[in-house]
């Protein structure tokens, strides 16, 4: 079996791959290297590929999911309320402004 070959893989693995390398991708992530981290998520999590054989498979770990869920809010919880607040009107103004500006550019 070829390096990068993913014919090991369950359908599963497969699925959850792609659903990390879209995550990455909203972030802005390339194409590529979503693709090669989401991979690198799931032999983290799983042990590698899983299929063959009955009573072959491990039981997946949830470790880097569980981290990316912790560290995701951490640096906007660790700020006081006004300073989220504020920030967040900011935010809002500005999706109102751009979409103000994306209605009268047609």
């Amino acid at each position: 079996m070829p390096r990068g070959d993913k014919s090991k893989y369950t359908d599963k693995q497969e699925r959850k791959a792609d659903h990390i390398a879209e995550g990455y991708e909203d972030q802005g992530v390339s194409e590529k290297e979503a693709e090669r981290r989401a991979w690198a998520t799931v032999n983290k999590e799983s042990g590698g590929g899983n299929k063959s054989g009955s009573g072959r498979g491990k039981k997946d770990t949830h470790v880097s999911s569980k981290k990316g869920g912790r560290i995701g809010g951490e640096a906007s919880a660790n700020r006081p309320k006004e300073e989220r607040s504020a920030s967040a009107k900011k935010a809002a103004a500005t999706r109102k402004r751009h979409e103000n500006e994306q209605h009268s550019s047609h």
